[in-house]
């Protein structure tokens, strides 16, 4: 029995055509995937930037126990944090939109099921695009891992007005008062390695 059979140089063709078609597809997913990412990380940096910058001019005399001054600046932060999400789930239902559903209902609904990683499976992409919506998913739950490390600050911030445990926006010198024993190794065994590299 032979496992080898004659093609036809036409046929040849075909299979080379079909080939670089799907070298072309994956192009594109690749070209889009980068793209989206690439806008939302500006975006969700950019409004990351802009909540955390908001939470650190909150004034020193709203920081104290004041139950609903509190709650309501917890909420506009979540409120925020919400409005970012939603703006990226639009990005990448436009562009579903665009490229291959047929409705921005749809388009918006498996955006946002992808994105939030619930994944219904009621619709579907279209198999020439299917790599993105695993892509949005894994976005999607990094960018709500940096949402709840910004609800997260805001409350510390409200919580610890004056600790020294924040990050300031600036850096100061530090003396070596307040360096422990701890970071004084780690300064002078970083500082060794660099004089025995150099």
């Amino acid at each position: 029995m032979c496992l080898w059979k004659r093609v036809k140089p036409g046929q040849r063709a075909v299979h080379g055509l079909r080939g670089a078609s799907r070298t072309m597809t994956l192009l594109q997913q690749a070209g889009a995937a980068i793209l989206l990412v690439l806008i939302t990380l500006s975006l969700q940096c950019g409004g990351a930037a802009a909540l955390i910058l908001w939470i650190r001019s909150i004034p020193r005399e709203t920081r104290e126990v004041q139950v609903f001054r509190c709650a309501a600046l917890v909420m506009q932060t979540t409120v925020a944090v919400i409005v970012l999400h939603g703006i990226v789930i639009l990005l990448w239902a436009g562009c579903y939109r665009w490229l291959c559903l047929p409705s921005w209902e749809s388009s918006f609904y498996f955006s946002a099921s992808s994105y939030a990683t619930v994944g219904y499976g009621d619709v579907v992409l279209p198999s020439k695009w299917r790599l993105l919506g695993p892509l949005e998913s894994m976005v999607g739950m990094l960018m709500s891992g940096v949402s709840i490390g910004l609800l997260f600050a805001a409350v510390t911030h409200l919580a610890d007005g004056d600790s020294r445990s924040r990050l300031p926006l600036h850096s100061e010198p530090m003396t070596a008062d307040h360096i422990g024993p701890r970071q004084r190794r780690r300064c002078y065994f970083g500082r060794s390695r660099s004089k025995v590299m150099s």
